[in-house]
């Protein structure tokens, strides 16, 4: 770890007091010794990963990090603070801050020594030391594992140790798993004790991975478990031998990013939780488990992404509930897409009467125009046709796994027969992911085990589920469906262009976060049809149109008035004009992060007033998404372009103002200034930030 700090990279007198602060003071440091290229730049991906999760943890320790692009050589900077820096642990602020950074394309070994920090921020003893040790030069030597001039090795030793098992394989490649197993086997008991693996993961691979992976080992020991890790890292990882995981009675998923290769852990009782979990309470994790195993619960398969997990302890139903409903709206909106754009170019090229075309596999040629439209338009159709059942699958595959598939889809197919649609999708969902919940909450014998994700569960959720939505709510949710249809087709007027404004202010709230895919989803629902009303139409073109203004407003305010933007918001602008022209709301989101209180109001006044004007002129839209390149299928389409213009100017106009106010306050800055508050945060997309 020589290469990766010195004592010029130490700082035992942190005078930082909120964690921007505490970054740029330990990167700007990195900046003087060549290590970091772009300070603003690097630490917008600094405050990229802390958005995806405060990086804090118990006993007084931050560790911001991050991959970058600006980043010449893998570097450790630390700080000391007296005072403590809040980074988001539950225990209070830290006052041990270490700032990882790595380049984005890093190599295996250098990853692989930053992960045996990880571990070592584990000991206590590691921790101990650094808080009184009473120079940066000491510092530096105790991190990088050197033995001090005084020849205390007790806690030197143990940090060389820790890196040399990183760089020889074991902290990234999963043998330290294989150590701990023998430590479990070896101790001459008699009878086996309870075997479980576990995966840890983090976005960035490089820290909480292997903090997870020492605090689930630890705590196996202490509990007498044999506990086996499979750390997920960067630095890559060695697959658990199929034979340890098919001996293991349970199963602890510590992750932030998907599992790999999920499918080897199937049918067996599993703990699902974020990888924050693994370091704070792994003792309860092992409790929780083994008591899962004891009441015969087992899942049908391994982790599910974090968008699908359905919740962490302690995490309230509306959490949960939001989870699982964005779980089946991001697997139905490419359908969507495809579908609704088909639809719309067939529509486009035939005109609206092409509906009404044989179909194609008896009356297609080749050489007529009308033929290609009429197969774009049925095969549109036919993507339409995949969209409740959809939703329905993977809102109960995001509550209960894999077996929630079969319910869910059956569910969502029967609310489509019974013209229930999306409100029946939602419903069936939600019922099938709940069923199998339930099911696997019965305790079994061990002898049918096996059969019961592919078998058991399947027939019984499938049966309870098709009778529920035949029987007793499929009629009601019919009638309520049909009934929010009359009440759109009723609109017109004020009470439109009332509409357009909140569906604007939806769009522009969160930049395509929960608020704005429920806008989103409001608007694609109702075109999921071969033949929507009008109504429905005007709605999609008032959403599409209020998605483009913030991104597309963010370009326009960096070319006018770059002077008030930094150097990388300016370089992010022009990247927005082509992702707001692309209907991309998400291009807005590194400014909305650096200057959220100037941004995001203003982005909202303008996606209200684009919306709002949208209905005004009665402007429709047939296909869900495109931006720009679908304007020869908007009705109106001078007019929609001068309402997406119109709010574009007001929004750019507004953070112009605000951010010239700023400028002209006494020092300089204004309280809730980027400077005062934070760096410019990249996009989390970003794959340098991930």
């Amino acid at each position: 770890m020589s290469e990766m700090i010195t004592a010029d990279l130490v700082d035992l007198d942190l005078s930082a007091d909120t964690k921007e602060a505490a970054a740029r003071a330990l990167a700007e440091r990195m900046v003087a010794q060549g290590r970091v290229t772009d300070l603003d730049g690097f630490l917008a991906d600094v405050a990229a990963r802390e958005a995806q999760m405060p990086t804090g943890l118990d006993g007084g320790i931050g560790i911001p990090h991050c991959r970058s692009e600006y980043v010449t050589e893998p570097s450790l900077a630390f700080g000391r603070s007296a005072e403590g820096v809040d980074f988001g642990a539950p225990d209070g602020p830290a006052d041990l801050i270490f700032l990882i950074a790595a380049p984005a394309g890093a190599d295996d070994a250098h990853l692989t020594i930053l992960s045996a920090l990880a571990r070592q921020l584990m000991n206590a003893e590691f921790t101990s030391a650094l808080r009184s040790v009473g120079d940066a030069e000491s510092a530096a030597a105790l991190i990088r594992g050197d033995e001090p001039e005084g020849g205390t090795d007790s806690v030197a030793t143990p940090v060389a140790a820790s890196a040399g098992a990183a760089t020889g394989s074991s902290a990234a490649d999963g043998s330290t798993a294989s150590t701990a197993s023998t430590a479990a086997v070896d101790t001459g008991a008699d009878e086996q004790p309870f075997r479980i693996v576990a995966v840890t993961s983090c976005p960035t691979g490089i820290a909480h991975t292997y903090m997870a992976a020492e605090a689930l080992e630890n705590a196996g020991r202490d509990a007498g478990v044999e506990l086996v890790v499979e750390p997920q890292g960067s630095a890559g990882f060695t697959r658990l031998d199929p034979a340890v995981i098919a001996a293991a009675d349970a199963v602890i998923f510590a992750h932030d990013v998907p599992v790999r290769e999920k499918e080897r852990f199937a049918g067996k009782p599993t703990i699902d939780v974020g990888v924050k979990a693994g370091i704070n309470r792994p003792a309860e994790l092992i409790t929780e488990v083994r008591g899962k195993a004891e009441r015969g619960e087992v899942t049908g398969g391994s982790a599910p992404t974090p968008v699908e997990r359905g919740g962490e302890a302690g995490e309230g139903y509306g959490s949960m509930l939001r989870k699982w409903l964005m779980s089946g709206v991001s697997y139905m909106v490419p359908f969507v897409a495809a579908g609704g754009l088909l639809i719309a170019l067939g529509f486009a090229i035939g005109g609206y009467e092409i509906k009404s075309a044989p179909s194609v596999m008896q009356h297609f040629v080749w050489t007529q125009t009308d033929s290609w439209a009429a197969l774009m338009f049925q095969i549109g159709a036919v993507a339409f046709g995949f969209l409740v059942p959809v939703l329905a699958g993977y809102i109960a595959y995001g509550m209960a796994d894999r077996p929630g598939l079969v319910p869910g889809f059956v569910g969502g197919m029967i609310a489509s027969t019974i013209n229930a649609g999306f409100l029946g999708g939602l419903a069936a969902g939600l019922i099938a992911g709940g069923v199998v919940l339930a099911i696997q909450k019965v305790k079994i014998p061990k002898a049918v085990r096996g059969i019961m994700p592919v078998v058991v569960i399947p027939l019984i959720s499938t049966a309870i589920v098709g009778f529920l939505m035949f029987v007793v709510i499929g009629k009601p949710i019919a009638s309520a469906q049909k009934g929010m249809t009359d009440w759109l087709n009723g609109l017109s007027g004020s009470n439109a262009i009332l509409l357009g404004a909140l569906l604007g202010l939806m769009m522009c709230f969160d930049l395509g976060g929960p608020v704005n895919k429920v806008a989103y989803t409001f608007a694609t629902a109702g075109i999921a049809v071969s033949n929507p009303s009008d109504s429905a139409m005007k709605i999609m073109a008032a959403v599409m149109a209020a998605g483009m203004v913030p991104p597309l407003a963010m370009a326009l305010a960096t070319t006018v008035r770059g002077k008030l933007f930094t150097e990388t918001e300016r370089e992010n602008g022009k990247a927005a004009w082509v992702l707001g022209a692309s209907f991309i709301s998400e291009g807005a989101i590194p400014f909305a992060a650096a200057d959220p209180l100037r941004v995001i109001p203003s982005s909202m006044v303008g996606g209200a007033i684009t919306g709002s004007l949208s209905m005004a002129f009665g402007a429709t839209l047939r296909a869900p998404h495109g931006g720009i390149f679908v304007v020869p299928l908007i009705g109106h389409a001078f007019f929609y372009l001068i309402a997406i213009a119109v709010g574009m100017c007001v929004t750019a106009g507004l953070v112009v103002v605000l951010k010239g106010m700023r400028k002209q306050s006494v020092g300089g800055t204004a309280p809730g200034a980027p400077e005062d508050i934070a760096a410019p945060a990249a996009e989390p997309k970003q794959p340098v930030a991930a």
